[in-house]
């Protein structure tokens, strides 16, 4: 097996078939199941998980996925991705103290871990060994703050979905410890019972029932959504979709059976450029309802109106709501 085979081979234990929901083993080039279903491992090291023929939810085409490739890769974003790497490897390593010590002295020993000291005992550095802490990417588009929150979290590994093939064929290539899947995050999704640690979702869909069913005791579901005042003061000047006021309830209602344990605003200016602009609006919900060369001339007019054609760029705010959301007592006595 190839290191991309063995990494596989790892992730697939976690998942299940979405026909039958037996659980899933790699026999290259597939995954298959006890009762013989069987999901071709595609040449760009992704696997679609997508069954049925009820159309898939709202998918990003290939223009909105190279948007969000390009837009993400120059960076603008990346205060956004460290924030959320930060969370997700905070509560990992409450569950996973010993992640950093590949090679502890003594069992009973005080271990330095982050500037703090920590008793590791030997219990829970063995049941740490037998397990890697697994992350659950929902709507993880090109894979890009996923793959930020593994290199912060050293021993997990991630799991990718999205209804977009063509965003999942680039997250398959963002990181060593991600598998990436093609997958309608309102349908069952494809894993097993009680497998995540965290599930990540980030301006994407959410589909609270499946959350709790996948998530560890413990567990919890860290969520990304867009503040007011959001891309200000691009929305106005361009005519882009503002954040929705009901959003706050949407979101609560969409995580039913969740507590939203603690919220941090994530805020920070942006330097854009007429093609980062761009980007940034063919990335996100306003792509489907503005026409490209009506986008560009209010680009240019808004140029012209703040410094000039000779100005190369302006500067727009990004402001985020950065949430961690636990399974109530309540709600998981039920389940």
């Amino acid at each position: 097996m190839t290191d991309n085979e063995h990494m596989l081979a790892d992730i697939v234990k976690h998942l299940a078939c979405p026909v039958c929901r037996r659980p899933l083993r790699l026999e290259h080039p597939a995954l298959r199941c006890a009762n013989g279903h069987g999901y071709d491992v595609a040449k760009q090291g992704y696997v679609s998980l997508l069954v049925g023929s009820r159309p898939p939810g709202t998918a990003d085409s290939t223009a909105m996925v190279a948007a969000r490739a390009d837009f993400l890769n120059a960076g603008h974003y990346a205060p956004l991705a460290r924030a959320l790497a930060q969370a997700v490897s905070a509560r990992v390593t409450r569950d996973f103290p010993a992640e950093s010590f590949a090679h502890p002295a003594d069992d009973s020993a005080m271990e330095a871990y982050g500037g703090a000291e920590v008793s590791i005992g030997h219990e829970r550095r063995r049941a740490w060994l037998g397990r890697r802490p697994v992350v659950v990417d929902a709507g993880t588009g090109t894979g890009y703050y996923l793959a930020a929150v593994l290199e912060a979290t050293a021993q997990g590994i991630g799991m990718a979905f999205d209804v977009s093939k063509h965003a999942v064929r680039r997250a398959a290539r963002a990181h060593p410890r991600l598998g990436a899947f093609v997958a309608d995050v309102w349908r069952p999704l494809p894993i097993l019972d009680g497998t995540a640690d965290v599930v990540i979702n980030v301006f994407a869909p959410r589909n609270g029932p499946e959350f709790r069913r996948i998530l560890r005791p413990g567990g919890a579901v860290i969520v990304v959504t867009p503040a007011p005042e959001h891309l200000s003061p691009l929305v106005e000047e361009l005519g882009l979709l503002s954040v929705d006021a009901e959003k706050e309830s949407r979101l609560a209602r969409s995580l039913e059976g969740f507590t939203e344990a603690r919220r941090r605003e994530v805020a920070f200016d942006m330097e854009l450029g007429p093609a980062d602009i761009l980007g940034v609006v063919g990335m996100g919900p306003s792509a489907w309802h503005t026409d490209t060369a009506q986008l560009e001339q209010r680009i240019s007019s808004f140029f012209s109106r703040n410094g000039g054609k000779r100005r190369e760029k302006v500067v727009a705010r990004a402001r985020f709501h950065l949430s961690t959301f636990e399974v109530t007592s309540e709600s998981r006595d039920v389940a």
